[in-house]
């Protein structure tokens, strides 16, 4: 069961949504650097990442896989004003759209070449 096709995505997915949410809470002075990425490109990559996993995971349609992350995003800023040394930022979430638009381009696309294969 553990290592069912179906469940792991799930855990894969869960995982990396704790522990993006782990990493936007820390304080800034603890929170990690990834190499020379400034934060928007973190946000970028981050929700890219978690939009792929979200989308092999379960089969949600676009719209509400967009809208949750969207949600997420704004819940993680929000969460940000209540934090020491962290602060709320819209650039944050447009980062983070443009992110789950570039991930769902590329599901989009592997999907695609995987179905012409």
């Amino acid at each position: 069961m553990l290592f069912d096709h179906k469940f792991m995505p799930k855990v894969i997915f869960w995982v990396a949504l704790i522990g993006s949410y782990i990493a936007a809470m820390v304080p800034q002075d603890v929170a990690p650097h990834i190499g020379s990425l400034s934060d928007k490109g973190t946000h970028f990559i981050a929700f890219a990442v978690l939009t792929c996993l979200l989308e092999y995971a379960y089969a949600f349609s676009r719209i509400r896989t967009s809208a949750l992350l969207f949600f997420y995003a704004v819940f993680i800023e929000f969460s940000q004003l209540f934090t020491p040394n962290r602060s709320a930022e819209v650039l944050d979430v447009v980062a983070d759209m443009i992110g789950i638009a570039v991930g769902m381009l590329s599901v989009f696309l592997i999907r695609k070449y995987v179905q012409d294969r």
